[in-house]
């Protein structure tokens, strides 16, 4: 069974694996069952629930592709570490003004121009359920990180 500390530890690891890496490849399902991926720059740390985030367009395809189906795959890749980190979990969309406002950073005024006026912003949240990586470390062994819900701790 899996402790609290246990799962402290997966998500540390976890935050180690990814910090210096703020661009992930976002997939998602269609309906016909088609896999989509979206470059996406994740906003904020990995905080105790083990959730992701990053700013969309709510009117964009794959805010419709996770409201179908919310299953989700966040890959990220650093080439100069020789890491490779595949998130696995459900999204879901947010439209907190507060948690933008909290996770908000001025590089995203790229894709959002006019910041947190963009009339259709939200977020999408990922809540992590298992995470596969290899890295130069670990000499490219698949190793896991499986994490549970608090309340199934």
């Amino acid at each position: 069974m899996t402790t609290y500390t246990d799962r402290e530890q997966q998500i540390q690891k976890l935050d180690e694996l990814i910090k210096n890496i703020d661009y992930g490849m976002f997939t998602t399902v269609d309906d016909d069952g088609s896999l989509h991926s979206y470059p996406m720059s994740r906003s904020g740390e990995i905080n105790a629930d083990a959730i992701l985030w990053f700013f969309t367009y709510t009117d964009s395809h794959k805010v419709t592709e996770v409201e179908h189906y919310p299953q989700v795959n966040v890959t990220f890749v650093s080439s100069e570490q020789q890491r490779f980190v595949s998130i696995s979990g459900s999204s879901q969309l947010v439209k907190d003004r507060n948690k933008m406002r909290e996770l908000w950073k001025p590089e995203l005024q790229t894709w959002f121009p006019k910041g947190l006026d963009e009339p259709n912003i939200a977020l999408l949240k990922v809540n992590i359920s298992e995470v596969n990586y290899w890295d130069s470390i670990s000499s490219f062994k698949p190793q896991k990180l499986s994490f549970l819900t608090p309340s199934r701790l």
